[in-house]
């Protein structure tokens, strides 16, 4: 039987990220597949991994991603939001240097919707004088 140590729920634009802490060797498995093989960019690795880089706990946890909409962007930054609610579940003192790097706020920037009579979110049509 595997228990889970933490759980955290991570959001970003339309990206949800269900986030299980495990005891291991530090195995990141997003979606059934390993994290380099789910995020092809180092920089999507990198940002999912940032909250166990500043804890200090790399090699200590098995770590089991669900994620599901959005782009891979805004995956990769869900995935960050959840890791870090999961390893402050796990450890309150984590929850200085996590909020210190900001990885605890969900960022609200989301994209606005289209308005009624316009082109887009803001571009209007062109405008005629005659």
């Amino acid at each position: 039987m595997v228990t889970n140590l933490g759980i955290g729920t991570g959001r970003r634009k339309t990206a949800v990220a269900r986030v299980y802490i495990r005891n291991g060797t530090g195995a990141i498995t997003i979606n059934g597949k390993a994290l380099d093989e789910y995020f092809d960019l180092k920089e999507h690795s990198a940002t999912v991994k940032s909250p166990l880089v500043v804890t200090a706990s790399e090699d200590k946890f098995d770590i089991l991603i669900n994620v599901y909409g959005g782009g891979i962007n805004g995956q990769a930054g869900a995935c960050r939001h959840g890791l870090a609610r999961a390893l402050c579940q796990i450890d309150e003192a984590n929850t200085l240097s996590l909020r210190k790097n900001g990885f605890l706020t969900r960022d609200p920037r989301m994209v606005e919707r289209k308005k009624y009579g316009q082109a887009g979110a803001r571009r209007r049509f062109q405008f005629s004088k005659r």
